[in-house]
């Protein structure tokens, strides 16, 4: 049995009403505000979930984790608000583009798609050893292994670990929510606990082992 399962995603935002409308609109999800001024994006099946969240600071780096999206053709998103930082080049054949508060993800058009609402393709991690990455997250999951891209009981097509030369420098606006029966077990298997439950949170906050933050809740 896996030690834990994909519950959703997750963003930081300064202003989340206005990322939240975006990332709806290219997604194709429901928004819908929650007590704590959280908004939630909801799709046809529960493990389709985007939560925004509030934050006070500014990004201020790359982003460590980012999506990668499929969709008919740029004009939609760019209506949006979405920018290009990068055109296909080399042996890219993805822009990279920048949502509404500057947050990067890459666009991948495809012909037999309509301009929106587009779809999550994959989920992108920065890091230091991709093999070590992708090897702890799929032992966790229980999901299959290939080139470091992970891939089964997942909401997209792959998890995929990228090898980057710089270091994790910011708490990482992009992260996930695992459901985990037994954090002590992920613990015991490398991952690190950064909070506990307490007054004003009922799930475990955690990193991985090349420090990415993620939240685990255990069931009721």
């Amino acid at each position: 049995m896996p030690l834990a399962t994909w519950q959703a995603l997750c963003m930081d935002a300064r202003d989340a009403p206005a990322v939240a409308g975006f990332w709806a609109a290219v997604l194709g999800l429901s928004p819908a505000d929650e007590s704590d001024g959280s908004i939630r994006l909801a799709g046809d099946e529960d493990d389709q979930q985007v939560w925004v969240n509030p934050v006070p600071e500014a990004k201020s780096v790359k982003h460590r984790v980012h999506l990668d999206v499929e969709v008919g053709d740029l004009a939609g998103i760019e209506e949006l608000g979405a920018t290009v930082l990068r055109p296909p080049g080399d042996d890219r054949t993805w822009w990279v583009m920048a949502d509404v508060e500057g947050g990067e993800f890459c666009a991948f058009v495809r012909d037999h798609r309509p301009s929106l609402p587009g779809r999550l393709y994959e989920v992108v991690v920065d890091c230091a050893d991709p093999g070590a990455q992708s090897a702890w997250w799929a032992e966790v999951m229980g999901l299959q292994c290939e080139d470091d891209a992970l891939s089964g009981a997942l909401p997209f097509d792959y998890l995929c670990f990228g090898s980057v030369p710089e270091p994790k420098a910011a708490k990482n606006r992009v992260h996930w929510d695992v459901e985990a029966p037994d954090v002590p077990a992920l613990v015991a298997a490398g991952a690190r606990i950064l909070r506990r439950p307490d007054d004003e949170i009922s799930w475990h906050v955690l990193a991985d082992p090349e420090g990415n933050e993620f939240c685990a809740f255990s069931p009721q």
